[in-house]
């Protein structure tokens, strides 16, 4: 794992403006994405924001009877929320079948939102990847190819997104909850935020450089 410094940050909006003036930074959490790619220097960030305290961890009803989920709720505590398993069922049954319990007890929502794939040629470093070193090809093309993409795919990648959640989420509607380096916020449909691959796979969704997630909001 290569060096890089951390800090901690005290609101969503500084921690977004620290990202965006900070070159190669990245927001941790639970990490239990982020450090195993770190560690097959997949991932190699110049700079940590852990945003473990900045309060976004509450799951809230919303004035039109839906409910606002916090970027950083456990995914073992919004399974196991009464209000999702009675009204959104789907979530906490995607929640349940997609980790181990102790993954669950550390990953976020935002986090479980912002995986990369699981493509065995992405973790591979001697292989090609364009989703991992654009322009280098996809190894995937022309290997085994039987958990990866048959839709939505490109002549430069035919990887899949990893989230069940974010599965059970489109289902539902959800929308993404962000604040930018510049302090406003803006939501953003699930729908629109993943992007394909086309020819820019390393593109993986709508988030604006510094953008945090701060909560994703589902409908009544």
């Amino acid at each position: 794992m290569k060096a890089f410094t951390y800090s901690r940050a005290s609101s969503p909006a500084e921690a977004a403006a620290e990202a965006a003036a900070t070159p190669n930074a990245k927001f941790i959490a639970g990490g239990t994405n982020l450090l195993d790619l770190m560690k097959l220097q997949i991932e190699t960030p110049a700079h940590l924001i852990d945003v473990n305290g900045l309060g976004l961890d509450s799951i809230e009803p919303t004035p039109e009877g839906g409910l606002r989920i916090g970027a950083l709720v456990r995914n073992t505590d919004l399974a196991a929320d009464a209000r999702v398993r009675r009204d959104y069922a789907l979530l906490s049954r995607a929640l349940l079948a997609g980790a181990s319990g102790q993954l669950r007890n550390k990953a976020t929502t935002a986090g479980n939102l912002l995986q990369r794939t699981r493509c065995v040629y992405f973790y591979d470093p001697r292989q090609p990847c364009n989703k991992r070193a654009p322009g280098s090809g996809c190894a995937a093309m022309g290997g085994v190819a039987r958990q990866l993409g048959l839709v939505g795919t490109s002549e430069s990648c035919i990887a899949t997104h990893p989230s069940d959640m974010a599965v059970a989420m489109m289902a539902l509607d959800a929308v993404v909850e962000t604040i930018g380096a510049d302090g406003a916020s803006r939501r953003i449909a699930l729908q629109d935020f993943y992007r394909l691959p086309g020819e820019t796979p390393q593109i993986e969704h709508d988030l604006r450089p510094g953008e945090l997630i701060q909560a994703v909001i589902l409908p009544p």
